[in-house]
């Protein structure tokens, strides 16, 4: 018996919606989402980003490191990277992740942590998950937080975004079994 592939490669995923792997082929359309007014403002990305640079990030993605994109009936509508840090932080991987905004409220940003999460867990032994996310941002925050994500710290002044600095918030997750397997040492 074979043993269960990850979740990022199974399909269909949720009714018409597709998790895979991003290819240098998806540069456009990753571009195009990138650079809508909302799926921008719950980002570091700058605007009018060329879809050059994206190809570029995505035929130079580390081998440990995930980008995946959420198709619905043939077209992007979303995507999520998992960036596996090196040396002393191995077990650690920041996340980020965006939803055309056409599309935020249908479950998309759900299927992509979930598929982020699998993988970190199941298949790449990541304990701890973090990302930084914008308190104004109160879908993701809610979204994080069914996953057990947890508020750690407030990154004040963090990034200038129209036209005024603003805050970030830092969360993390730490893996459900490294939890309990620790939680009677101090």
């Amino acid at each position: 018996m074979s043993p269960t592939p990850p979740i990022v490669e199974r399909l269909p995923v949720v009714g018409n919606l597709v998790l895979r792997a991003a290819s240098p082929d998806d540069a456009a359309a990753i571009t195009r989402i990138s650079n809508l007014p909302g799926y921008l403002a719950g980002t570091l990305r700058q605007p009018f980003q060329p879809v050059e640079r994206t190809r570029s990030r995505l035929e130079n993605l580390p081998p440990d490191n995930l980008h995946v994109v959420a198709e619905l009936d043939g077209t992007i509508v979303g995507n999520a990277v998992l960036d596996r840090h090196g040396g002393r932080r191995r077990h650690v991987a920041s996340i980020g992740m965006g939803v055309d905004d056409a599309y935020v409220g249908r479950g998309i940003g759900t299927a992509l942590l979930a598929a982020l999460i699998e993988a970190a867990d199941n298949w790449l032994d990541i304990v701890r998950l973090e990302l930084t996310v914008y308190p104004d941002n109160q879908p993701a925050l809610s979204l994080y937080k069914r996953f057990g994500f947890e508020h750690e710290g407030l990154h004040r002044a963090d990034t200038y975004r129209n036209g005024r600095y603003v805050d970030a918030l830092s969360m993390a997750r730490l893996r459900p079994d490294w939890v309990k397997s620790t939680s009677s040492h101090p």
